[in-house]
């Protein structure tokens, strides 16, 4: 099967820490990229979970930015206080 190369760009400190990662496994970059590959191909998908940090949503982010506002224009905050029964 001929060969071909791939070049990957991606920040110095994440290729360090992957390869290093790699290496503990026993298995070098392009092994694991090719591993990778083939599973892909086999599984006709990504193999990978991909999903949004619920925190960061655009949603959570914008009540978020209203609560802090709110605060800075001297506003309280509303709630009510739920004491255990002893």
């Amino acid at each position: 099967m001929a060969q071909t190369t791939i070049s990957i760009r991606m920040d110095s400190e994440l290729k360090q820490s992957f390869e290093r990662l790699c290496r503990d496994i026993g298995m070098n970059v392009s092994t694991a990229f090719t591993i990778f590959a083939k599973q892909s191909v086999r599984e006709n998908r990504l193999p990978v979970s991909l999903s949004v940090d619920p925190f960061y949503s655009e949603e959570n982010l914008s009540f978020l930015r209203e609560g802090a506002a709110a605060l800075d224009a001297g506003m309280g905050v509303e709630h009510e206080l739920i004491e255990a029964e002893p």
